[in-house]
C-alpha cells in the first residue's frame, strides 16, 4: 500500500515547512523555516496550549477564542484520521469546512484567482517533477493558471472534511499529502500554504493501483 510522502507545513507563520519521507519524521533541526517564528508572536501561546490540552479541552479551549462558533458541527466532526482536529490544529472543525467550502465553490467556478482567496502566502508549490519554489503574492497570482489548472480544480471539488488526516502542530492534509491547510491563530480559519502535485501524481497513481486490485478480487459467494 502506498504511504504518504509528506511534505508537512507547520502553522504559518508561526512555524516551519518541511518534507516527510514515507517512514518517519526527521528531527526537528532538519526542518527548513520559511519565515522566523518569533516567541513573541500573537496566538502563538494560545496555539501551543491547544495542541497540548487533553482531547476533552481542545474545544472549549478553541471555543474560547471565538465570537461565533458552531458546538454541535465541531462535536460531531471533530475526528478524523490522525486525532482530534481541535487538538492537532488549534482550530474547529467548522472553521475547516468553512475553507474546504470556499475551496470547492472557487473550484467550481473555474476561476484559478478565486482559490488565491483561500491561500497563506508564501504558498510552497512542487510541481511534477518534484520542484519546489516559493511564491508570494504577485507570483501566485502569476502562476495561478499554472498551478491551480483543471486537474487541481477537480481535485480541490471534491475536497470533503472527513477524508483529511490531520497531524499535530501541523495541520491537516488531503491526497497523500498533495494539499495541506494550516491556521496562524488559535480558533482561525485555515488556509492552503501547500499545493504538492508530484503527491498529487502519486495519490492518484495509488487510487488506481487500488481500483485495480478491487476488480481482481474474488467476491465471496453469499
Amino acid at each position: 500500500m502506498t504511504r504518504p510522502t509528506f511534505l508537512v507545513p507547520v502553522f504559518a507563520p508561526l512555524l516551519a515547512l518541511a518534507c516527510f519521507g514515507c517512514s518517519a519524521a526527521p528531527e526537528e533541526e532538519e526542518e527548513q523555516p520559511l519565515a522566523a517564528a518569533s516567541a513573541e508572536t500573537p496566538g502563538r501561546a494560545g496555539l501551543e496550549q491547544a495542541m497540548a490540552a487533553p482531547p476533552e479541552d481542545c474545544l472549549l479551549m478553541v471555543w474560547s477564542n471565538q465570537q461565533e462558533r458552531d458546538i454541535e458541527f465541531d462535536r460531531a466532526h471533530d475526528l478524523v484520521d490522525g486525532g482530534a482536529i481541535s487538538c492537532a490544529t488549534g482550530t474547529s472543525p467548522s472553521q475547516f469546512q468553512a475553507a474546504l467550502e470556499a475551496l470547492r465553490e472557487a473550484a467550481r467556478s473555474g476561476d484559478s484567482r478565486r482559490v488565491l482567496a483561500e491561500v497563506g502566502i508564501p504558498l510552497l508549490y512542487i510541481d511534477r517533477a518534484g520542484k519546489r519554489v516559493e511564491l508570494d503574492e504577485a507570483r501566485a497570482e502569476a502562476l495561478a493558471e499554472e498551478v491551480f489548472d483543471a486537474e487541481l480544480m477537480r481535485t480541490l471539488e471534491r475536497l470533503d472534511l472527513a477524508d483529511m488526516t490531520v497531524v499535530p502542530k501541523r495541520g491537516g492534509f488531503f491526497e497523500l499529502g498533495s494539499l495541506w491547510l494550516v491556521v496562524d491563530q488559535q480558533g482561525g480559519r485555515p488556509r492552503l500554504v501547500t499545493v504538492n502535485r508530484q503527491a498529487l501524481a502519486e495519490a492518484a497513481d495509488a487510487a488506481r493501483s487500488a481500483a485495480q486490485d478491487h476488480e481482481g478480487a474474488v467476491v465471496p459467494e453469499g
